[in-house]
């Protein structure tokens, strides 16, 4: 058993995104321009949430630097924590870059079939 197998498992739902019909590339859009007062689109909402993880991902790790100074020490409960925090902000800065990935490689796609 060489190494030690990560654990990938997540407390909460990964949010899938919903597929929709594509439209031929000769045919001309009928997407209205969005206003101010439509709901996000499940991107956008995927975005945001990404977003607020980050933040809680990002303030985790700087309470653990400012912790690393202070001369009080942390118990067991509270290092566990700090990795698990620390775990899932690594996860999903990983998660957002392959979902950068997907969408860079996409967007490639449709830019070289619009030039044929």
């Amino acid at each position: 058993m060489g190494g030690m197998a990560a654990i990938r498992e997540h407390p909460y739902p990964t949010p899938l995104l919903p597929t929709a019909p594509t439209a031929p590339a000769h045919a001309p859009s009928t997407a209205k321009p969005r206003s101010a007062d439509d709901p996000p689109s499940p991107f956008a909402r995927l975005v945001r949430g990404f977003a607020g993880e980050a933040d809680r991902g990002e303030a985790t790790v700087h309470g653990a630097l400012a912790a690393g100074g202070s001369s009080v020490p942390l118990d067991m409960t509270s290092l566990l924590a700090l990795q698990a925090g620390i775990y899932r902000y690594g996860e999903t800065m990983d998660l957002a870059a392959q979902l950068v990935d997907k969408a860079s490689t996409g967007v490639k796609t449709i830019i070289q079939g619009q030039g044929q």
